[in-house]
């Protein structure tokens, strides 16, 4: 896993662009690091994704756009888009890239909840019983 890269030049597990590594790095105690080691990866990934929930008021929706489009992009949008609905918002994201992430990764955070939250799980098949854990069987 130390050699993924994407075609835009995003590195390792956390698909850390270099330019936002050097920026993070100083901000969680890294005087060195490698974009290609694990943990100094996952270090940085993981303070960059709590520091844009943090920019947004812990608004999951636009932390995870701002993670993949960056914070510019996804304030821009809010300015255009206003945000008052979270789906049509995600449905006008100009970036194709950005709304499949963001679809992706609230489908398997509500696969996850569903299936490992009862609570979740009970509220979620309330409105629809075919997501139920237990349909079908």
């Amino acid at each position: 896993m130390t050699g993924i890269s994407s075609v835009v030049g995003a590195k390792g597990l956390m698909q850390v662009m270099p330019e936002t590594a050097d920026w993070v790095a100083p901000q969680v105690g890294l005087k060195e690091f490698k974009l290609a080691d694990p943990l100094d990866n996952l270090k940085m990934g993981t303070w960059y994704l709590n520091y844009t929930h943090g920019e947004w008021d812990g608004n999951s929706m636009l932390a995870i756009a701002s993670y993949n489009a960056g914070p510019g992009n996804v304030a821009d949008w809010v300015t255009r888009f206003k945000n008052e609905d979270v789906d049509s918002f995600v449905e006008k994201i100009p970036f194709p890239e950005t709304r499949g992430y963001v679809e992706k990764v609230f489908e398997n955070y509500w696969n996850y909840m569903r299936l490992y939250n009862p609570d979740m799980a009970e509220l979620m098949a309330k409105y629809d019983p075919a997501r139920s854990p237990v349909a079908g069987r």
